[in-house]
């Protein structure tokens, strides 16, 4: 059995549950390449040897050219803040290391570009970290769409909306400071990697983006609180994206509604394990949404749960993407989403701050 030695960088939130993944990956899909925790770095050499006696890593460090220089490691999962992603990919791609890097891939267009550049160039696998389209109610909705079950595709509206800012008395922190941390940058990446996925590319846009909350505990906020784009797709659909963290009574609103001339779909992440389809057909007076439960027969259900119905959660997206991450480099081909896909959501993001500043239309292109 082929093994491949993983070092991530970042212990928390997504270093964790990438750590869980790689874990339990090859137990959950008997995958043919089997990973091994090598190496871990955090921000100090205590809390990093600490997250390698929590996550089972064999060795840990607080300088991640430690990680990405040992010979142990042939894949790297980047998990630290945006700004850290371009040095730590280059550095990895260097090395001939095959990357899974968390989303969004650069602080900016041109720093997602410079990673395409490397990483197309190096010929090593890698994978921007997309999870919630891995569910298996999105990848049926992908399929759905794909088959032409619900007909060309006339509309697409999608939400990220979350309300951990909802409270304007709550103080500020690092995600209320650089454009990076709004949620432009944090949340948006997401839906709009939803939209690309269902829709097809985006052509152009109109954005507005907003700070609701302007201070926090008596400090200047510097980022956005939430934005909405109008777009157009290459295929002649309209489509409508919000974003937002102060969202009152959203939890994880990652949502969307996908109109066709034959019929629609809803989705709503959270109820992940239901998806619900209307199929224009039929007499009108018996007409209505069918509420599908993901099940055994759905995509990639069966390898954590025999009982349809029975569901499955957020971790269990990671696991996924883990498995996906190692197909690729066990076949030596990158697996969607790539790096290049990775930098078409960055260019959205970027036309939407363009059209913002310039109220105005922007054509993706010319970003």
């Amino acid at each position: 059995m082929a093994q491949i030695g993983i070092g991530i960088v970042g212990g928390g939130y997504m270093g964790k549950a990438h750590a869980v993944a790689m874990a339990a990956v090859g137990a959950v899909f008997d995958t043919v390449l089997r990973p091994t925790l090598e190496m871990i770095c955090t921000t100090s050499e205590a809390g990093a040897a600490e997250k390698a006696r929590q996550f089972g890593f064999k060795r840990s460090t607080s300088d991640w050219r430690k990680l990405v220089e040992d010979p142990a490691v042939g894949a790297v999962i980047i998990a630290s803040p945006q700004e850290t992603h371009h040095d730590i990919a280059l550095a990895a791609l260097g090395k001939g290391k095959h990357v899974l890097c968390e989303k969004p891939l650069g602080l900016n267009a041109a720093q997602s570009r410079a990673m395409v550049a490397a990483a197309e160039q190096s010929g090593c696998v890698h994978m921007a970290g997309f999870n919630y389209i891995r569910t298996p109610a999105t990848q049926l909705a992908r399929q759905i769409i794909a088959q032409g079950e619900i007909g060309r595709i006339t509309f697409l509206r999608a939400e990220h909306t979350e309300d951990f800012l909802a409270d304007a008395s709550q103080p500020g922190d690092w995600r209320t400071q650089g454009r990076a941390n709004g949620t432009m940058g944090d949340l948006a990446p997401h839906i709009i990697n939803a939209a690309l996925a269902l829709g097809g590319p985006i052509t152009s846009l109109v954005a507005d983006i907003a700070t609701v909350h302007q201070t926090r505990g008596g400090v200047t906020v510097s980022n956005d609180d939430q934005s909405g784009l109008l777009c157009r797709f290459a295929s002649g659909a309209m489509g409508q994206l919000f974003v937002s963290r102060v969202a009152t009574g959203r939890k994880m609103g990652y949502a969307y509604e996908v109109y066709g001339t034959k019929g629609s779909l809803r989705f709503d992440q959270e109820d992940q394990n239901a998806l619900w389809l209307y199929r224009a057909e039929g007499p009108e007076a018996r007409r209505g949404f069918t509420k599908i439960l993901t099940g055994p027969l759905h995509p990639d259900y069966k390898a954590f749960c025999l009982g349809p119905g029975h569901g499955t959660g957020y971790q269990d997206q990671i696991i996924i993407e883990a498995r996906d991450f190692l197909q690729a480099i066990h076949e030596g081909q990158p697996r969607w989403p790539s790096f290049r896909d990775g930098l078409m959501v960055d260019q959205i993001i970027e036309a939407g701050w363009k059209s913002h500043e310039g109220r105005c239309w922007v054509n993706i292109e010319n970003v």
